[in-house]
């Protein structure tokens, strides 16, 4: 099953931006119309096939949630030169790989919830790859035929935690708290992911404005090594690193990660509250 085979009688090398959506509690997948006003809705799911319907849901009727129900999340650290230059570090002898909870996933509009004990957490802008297919040994050259798209992600660290942790060769509580991966709005299929502009804005203010050309490990090169060493799956997003920029947040602020073709992932921070 390839891209236009995940979405069963959908057009193959058509862009189809789809939304996970809810209506009166009731899960829906659907494709996000010109003028974000309206959803056409389908039947079925990106994994297994998505067909229309021919109804039409008016997204002030709707909850937009994650595009992914409880992934797996893959990271890569240091994938961009400005960012190794802003942490005074080296570029890497291998892809500097980590893990989030899929309990981390939150969706657009919802709250990144800043720890009590947080001294300082940073957002990062990220895209992020979904993939569509079981892959395993994948060839750089065949990496888009087991992408299904690219959506919009914010790997939220908490950065006195992560330091602490990677003095022991360790990452997850900096990168893997609760609410720490916003994901979405949509997944956006067929794009070229090379070369899209990257924005990422804290209460309005640009803070890193990029392109994805300058990843140093390119999208079909990070699908081609994770698969050298494991199996991914159908609905695992893979998060391909952040560029300079990256700064803190604090509760009332609000974060916005634009992508080019994708479109704009807003989340408000607020204080846990224990």
């Amino acid at each position: 099953m390839g891209r236009a085979a995940a979405c069963g009688c959908l057009v193959a090398e058509v862009s189809v931006r789809i939304v996970r959506y809810a209506v009166g509690g009731v899960l829906h997948y659907g494709e996000l119309e010109a003028g974000d006003s309206r959803i056409a809705r389908f039947e079925g799911d990106p994994f297994a096939g998505l067909f229309p319907t021919g109804c039409v849901d008016e997204i002030g009727d709707v909850v937009i949630l994650p595009p992914l129900e409880r992934p797996r999340i893959f990271g890569f650290a240091y994938n961009y030169a400005s960012h190794i230059d802003e942490t005074d570090r080296e570029v890497p002898e291998v892809p500097v790989c980590f893990m989030k909870p899929s309990t981390a996933v939150i969706g657009p509009d919802d709250a990144i919830v800043y720890p009590a004990d947080g001294e300082l957490i940073h957002f990062e802008g990220e895209l992020v790859v979904v993939i569509a297919k079981k892959a395993r040994h994948v060839k750089p050259s065949e990496a888009h035929e087991y992408i299904l798209g690219y959506t919009c992600g914010n790997d939220v660290s908490d950065r006195i935690v992560q330091r602490k942790e990677s003095k022991f060769g360790t990452l997850l509580i900096g990168k893997g708290q609760d609410t720490f991966a916003p994901l979405g709005p949509v997944i956006a299929t067929e794009l070229e992911p090379a070369g899209l502009s990257l924005t990422t804005r804290v209460n309005g203010t640009v803070m890193q404005s990029a392109s994805t050309a300058d990843l140093l490990l390119a999208v079909p090169d990070i699908v081609s090594y994770l698969s050298r060493y494991l199996t991914l799956m159908p609905g695992d997003a893979i998060m391909t690193g952040t560029p300079s920029g990256v700064g803190p947040i604090r509760p009332g602020d609000e974060v916005e990660v634009e992508i080019e073709g994708i479109g704009v992932l807003r989340n408000p921070v607020v204080a846990e509250d224990l």
